[in-house]
């Protein structure tokens, strides 16, 4: 691994994982990327985010930025030239980082109390999440885009959630497209972007591994 390459740490269910390579993609910049084995952590992962051992990680230049949000950050800041990601106005910008925020804390919770859950808990869960999910699809209103007119960063935090909207809706038995058809209609917008499409994972895949992962936990049978 050279000084000056590009290289991304990252696991393919991971829901935040997406958004450094949206991000890049989104720039216009090549980068190495290094799928990990989460229950067997390399020794470059390691060596690379040594406080958390969590994915994903870009290593630019030698130099190691960790946490999705604080990379989407670094990228936009680094590679100023193409597709900015934050607005420039510092109110709009605080607006962005608030908006990611709520969608790391809200969704993810909802999330989680969906896939490490079952029965009233499971239900719960699920109606918490499309509570969230109402809330943003209120602030989306009428825009294309969070920000406005522009995919940004907003855009990319809460779109890396998408493709695991499938094993949500069937273990908490919803349906986003009838609870918030317009979050779905800006989903489906942003599916439109090469960056998107080609970096997501599939849903049946996600699926797949959820349940996995709740037959482990004894949640299953």
């Amino acid at each position: 691994m050279g000084e000056s390459e590009v290289v991304v740490l990252g696991w393919w269910l991971s829901m935040f994982d997406p958004r450094v390579r949206i991000a890049l993609a989104e720039k216009g910049v090549e980068y190495e990327y290094i799928q990990e084995d989460i229950p067997n952590k390399s020794p470059l992962l390691l060596k690379h985010n040594p406080i958390h051992k969590l994915i994903p990680v870009l290593i630019h230049n030698g130099k190691s930025i960790c946490e999705s949000k604080i990379i989407l950050q670094y990228i936009d800041e680094t590679w100023r030239d193409k597709a900015p990601l934050l607005p420039s106005d510092p109110y709009l910008k605080s607006q962005a980082t608030f908006w990611a925020d709520y969608i790391d804390k809200k969704i993810y919770e909802g999330a989680k109390r969906i896939w490490s859950s079952k029965g009233e808990e499971m239900q719960k869960g699920g109606e918490e999440l499309v509570g969230y999910l109402k809330v943003l699809e209120g602030e989306l209103g009428e825009k294309p885009y969070f920000m406005g007119e522009s995919f940004g960063y907003v855009d990319i935090v809460l779109i890396s959630y998408y493709h695991h909207f499938y094993a949500y809706e069937i273990l908490g038995k919803f349906s986003v497209k009838k609870e918030c058809p317009k979050l779905i209609d800006w989903a489906t917008k942003c599916m439109e972007r090469e960056s998107v499409s080609k970096t997501l994972a599939d849903p049946n895949k996600i699926y797949e591994a959820t349940m996995g992962y709740r037959k482990n936990l004894g949640l299953e049978p």
